[in-house]
């Protein structure tokens, strides 16, 4: 028996100092490659930094910040890939590496993945996590969502009353798009003062682009969007239903958002009617709407409407993401229109270049696709 307990602390202490170990490499490793980029080796900052990717061991804090190193070097892929081994080493619980990787997908137009990433950061910390919340916003302005926007925005202020960004970009908000509550309507007096005809003029002026919903369909909406925020997606359904049948079928934001719990859950038949909807009643306002149509079209087979619906995509919103030029470069392609494709994928390739986010492999694919046009 003392053999035995032996035996077991010997492991035990072995397994110590073997995790002891990996922490002390990965932190050299890190301390090398930051003093390289630091007298401008890049390259050999990163051979170290994929040294540590490449090799094996528990050390989540330690991939949470090589996967800021590979951010900051531009290193997209490497970076995805080193949150995820951190979440995944937490068994899930990281809320700063969700929130990085939300970060990291949302710059190259991985919207849905993104929105993912920053709603799983903001369940572990119970919705209340600033950063997160103001990064989530910035991916509904992206979608153009921008009543959702500014309710992240406020949420990361209750938060953190000390986030500037969140603040500025609340204020930059304040024309946009505003879903409220209607008003009752006013009673006027049977009789009328000497100066009641005069015109009263407001010293408020009227919100931009104000939607309005009476009290009860307002409430389902919030219901709604709640329980999507929690995963609890058929309840959201039914939630949104519920708006739609008050409002005659048709309310924009919750056609769109009632078509991501759908398409969440694979329902592709039920969202592409909703989709539909949008792109041709609000496609200007709200062109992430293109976008997943679009993405339905390919799924289909339907590659002449797929790429009709990525072009109006890109030209309605290619500044906030150029992933968009990449699909309308994937749909060119597979219908043999090579030019088409390697014209998408230039224009592609100027804007990540203009933005300082040129992928690795984009010279590759460009090079494939000109011998293709030839």
């Amino acid at each position: 028996m003392k053999l035995l307990i032996s035996l077991i602390l010997v492991l035990l202490l072995s397994g110590l100092s073997t995790a002891q170990t990996v922490v002390e490499r990965n932190e050299q490793l890190l301390k090398t490659a930051q003093e390289l980029v630091d007298t401008g080796h890049k390259s050999e900052a990163l051979v170290e930094l994929f040294k540590m990717l490449n090799a094996n061991g528990f050390d989540p804090a330690g991939y949470y910040n090589l996967g800021n190193a590979f951010a900051r070097l531009g290193e997209t892929e490497a970076a995805i890939t080193a949150y995820r081994r951190a979440i995944e080493q937490r068994k899930g619980g990281y809320s700063r590496a969700y929130n990085n990787l939300g970060v990291v997908l949302l710059r190259e137009g991985r919207w849905d993945e993104s929105y993912d990433a920053f709603i799983s950061a903001l369940k572990i910390e119970s919705f209340r996590y600033a950063e997160a919340s103001y990064n989530l916003g910035r991916l509904y302005a992206a979608r153009g969502q921008n009543d959702l926007a500014a309710r992240e925005w406020r949420r990361a202020l209750v938060a953190d009353p000390k986030h500037t960004a969140a603040a500025e970009a609340l204020a930059r908000n304040a024309n946009e798009e505003v879903i409220a509550v209607e008003r009752a309507p006013v009673v006027k007096s049977a009789t009328k003062s000497a100066t009641s005809s005069a015109p009263k003029v407001s010293s408020t002026p009227p919100a931009v682009n104000r939607l309005t919903l009476d009290p009860t369909t307002f409430d389902f909406l919030q219901r709604a969007r709640a329980a999507s925020e929690r995963g609890k997606l058929t309840e959201a359904i039914d939630n949104y239903r519920r708006v739609l049948s008050r409002q005659d079928g048709y309310f924009a934001p919750a056609n769109l958002e009632l078509s991501y719990a759908l398409l969440s859950l694979k329902r592709h038949d039920e969202a592409f009617p909703l989709l539909l909807q949008v792109t041709q009643r609000d496609g200007a306002r709200y062109p992430v709407s293109y976008f997943h149509l679009a993405r339905l079209y390919e799924l289909k087979g339907d590659l002449k409407l797929a790429e009709a619906a990525f072009t109006q995509a890109v030209s309605a919103n290619v500044s906030a993401n150029n992933q968009f030029l990449l699909d309308l470069s994937r749909v060119r392609e597979k219908q043999g229109d090579f030019k088409g494709a390697l014209e998408a994928m230039e224009r592609y390739a100027a804007l990540a270049e203009q933005q300082g986010q040129k992928p690795a492999w984009c010279d590759e694919r460009l090079a494939q696709l000109r011998a293709k046009a030839q």
